[in-house]
């Protein structure tokens, strides 16, 4: 492996330098904010949709994890401590859809965005940022060379690429003004507030039935360009970070698909065996004055409703991380902490373990997968009526963006607030556990206060929606 440190320079500074190419990515935030990682001119793109898996433009048998996990087995070395933990492998997403090649679920009637269930690449080339100590490094594995000359050749050579791109990155100084707003259709929801909140009352009254404790629920905001807005794209990005900063974003650029998170919510994380996840439940808008945010929080934290919501997809995570994990390791350090962000507090826990001998990274997401904050408790009949009320596919929404290392590691996102793009369309989803006491109205009032960043990063008025 070869590393080259350079001058620091801000993250979305540098990506700026490979916006405009296809198949590269920036996470952007990671360990609270800590971390950046840039990725460019992947050694392989692996995408699947409905089971179909396409390595290379190549179909290929298998179902997605399996086949992802094949690949990265040919593909292992160390990282270097010193250095931040992403030191090449796979980036990208993994879409809610991937569910149907775990479960036997329903099909949703709609697919309005029509993205791939899965879309990675995998990378040797990687920009990584240590973002509290200003350094930056770049960094060239040489795989697929075996370890030995042809690989420190094949490194070096590479590095050269990656080298040449960056001298064209500039520092940005102004955040842009809504960028799309001239060219975007009106936006329009998949449900209105009545048809919305009749689909609570649905959850409300399955939960009473017996059928779930609790399902999350969502509604999705749509447009269509006018024009092709695709070279715009990065720069919305850029406005959505400026505008609410969350340590698990990502801008992730397939070309015509794009992906750009504004997450709060880890998934999972693994480094050197030991997994971490950490869900959200339990939502308050901030206040408009110190006084009244401090009661907002305290609110949350004191709220019966909000603790057992998020109590019961704790349990949820502590059994499926312990399909993978060995016999009593998986814990529960924290429950219900508050954690506050732009617009937003959250009740956040935390649940450990660590993995079985022999399980990888992989097998921890395809059992966990997709996470229990977005979805319910019964996992499975949860997902059933979620699909019956949205009546459309998620996408990228609720699945996981991140990275899975070659040395096995992983950290990934839960994909919330997260807009979507294929082509000349744009979506993005906003929801909330539902629960026996829910409250129609007041769950609507929450996908709004979710959606108000973006909202505001698109320069749209949510009244007119």
């Amino acid at each position: 492996m070869l590393i080259e440190e350079c001058p620091y320079i801000e993250p979305l500074d540098a990506y700026g330098a490979f916006a405009g190419y296809a198949d590269s990515h920036i996470l952007d935030s990671g360990d609270r904010d800590r971390f950046a990682y840039v990725v460019v001119s992947p050694l392989h793109k692996l995408t699947a949709k409905n089971g179909q898996v396409i390595l290379d433009d190549f179909p290929v048998p298998g179902d997605p994890f399996a086949v992802l996990a094949d690949l990265m087995a040919g593909y292992s070395m160390a990282i270097n401590p010193d250095l931040p933990p992403f030191q090449g492998g796979v980036v990208g997403y993994f879409g809610y859809e991937l569910a149907h090649q775990i479960e036997d679920l329903p099909k949703a009637p709609q697919d309005w965005l029509d993205m791939p269930d899965m879309a990675v690449g995998i990378y040797d080339l990687v920009l990584a940022f240590d973002q509290l100590d200003r350094r930056m490094w770049l960094i060239s594995t040489g795989i697929p060379e075996k370890p030995g000359p042809a690989r420190e050749k094949r490194a070096a050579d590479r590095m050269g690429v990656i080298r040449k791109y960056l001298r064209l990155a500039r520092p940005v100084l102004d955040i842009p003004d809504a960028p799309h707003a001239p060219e975007i259709m009106p936006w329009q929801s998949n449900f209105d507030r009545a048809t919305y909140e009749d689909a609570v009352q649905a959850v409300v009254d399955y939960i009473h039935a017996g059928d779930i404790f609790q399902a999350n629920l969502s509604q999705s905001f749509r447009a269509e360009y006018r024009d092709d807005a695709i070279p715009k794209r990065f720069d919305l990005y850029r406005r959505l970070s400026h505008i609410s900063p969350a340590p698990f974003g990502a801008f992730l650029n397939f070309g015509d698909v794009a992906v750009l998170s504004n997450s709060p919510e880890r998934f999972l994380k693994v480094v050197d065996g030991k997994v971490e996840t950490k869900p959200i439940k339990g939502t308050r808008p901030r206040g408009r004055t110190p006084i009244e945010d401090a009661e907002l929080a305290q609110e949350l934290m004191l709220s019966a409703k909000d603790h057992a919501e998020n109590i019961m997809i704790v349990d949820l995570l502590r059994n499926d991380l312990s399909k993978v994990c060995k016999p009593h390791t998986v814990e529960t350090p924290q429950i219900c902490t508050l954690e506050s962000y732009a617009n937003v507090h959250h009740l956040v826990s935390t649940v450990t373990g660590e993995l079985q001998d022999g399980k990888t990274a992989i097998d921890l997401l395809a059992a966990c997968f997709p996470g229990g904050s977005i979805t319910g408790a019964p996992k499975i009949r949860a997902m059933e009526i979620i699909t019956e009320l949205e009546g459309s596919t998620r996408g990228a929404y609720c699945g996981a963006i991140g990275f899975i290392g070659f040395n096995g590691s992983m950290d990934t996102n839960i994909a919330i607030r997260s807009i979507c793009v294929n082509g000349g369309r744009m979506a993005f989803n906003v929801g909330g556990g539902i629960v026996a006491d829910s409250t129609p109205a007041a769950e609507y009032d929450e996908t709004l206060v979710k959606a108000a960043k973006i909202f505001e990063a698109l320069g749209i008025n949510p009244d007119a929606v």
